[in-house]
């Protein structure tokens, strides 16, 4: 697998931190259960731009930004993103 194929292949393999999902939480102003449930749908998502730079793979999908770790699939963290002057 390559590419942005190779994330999505690997969705089942996605989780998090207690407090990973506490700054999910926090950046995103979410309302939800199952962060890590909620970000494998915005990975999956037809209109989510994933991108691999070094260690991490980068998930741009309606207005945030999801950081994955390209090697054990933790979700680092999501914000918002910056809007382009």
């Amino acid at each position: 697998m390559s590419g942005e194929n190779e994330l999505l292949g690997n969705l089942e393999k996605l989780h998090t931190t207690e407090l990973d999902v506490e700054r999910i939480i926090r950046n995103l102003s979410l309302d939800v259960e199952d962060v890590a449930e909620w970000c494998r749908e915005q990975v999956s998502s037809a209109r989510a731009d994933i991108s691999r730079k070094g260690k991490n793979w980068y998930v741009s999908v309606d207005g945030c930004v999801i950081t994955v770790n390209a090697y054990s699939y933790t979700i680092i963290t999501a914000h918002k993103e910056k809007k382009k002057r």
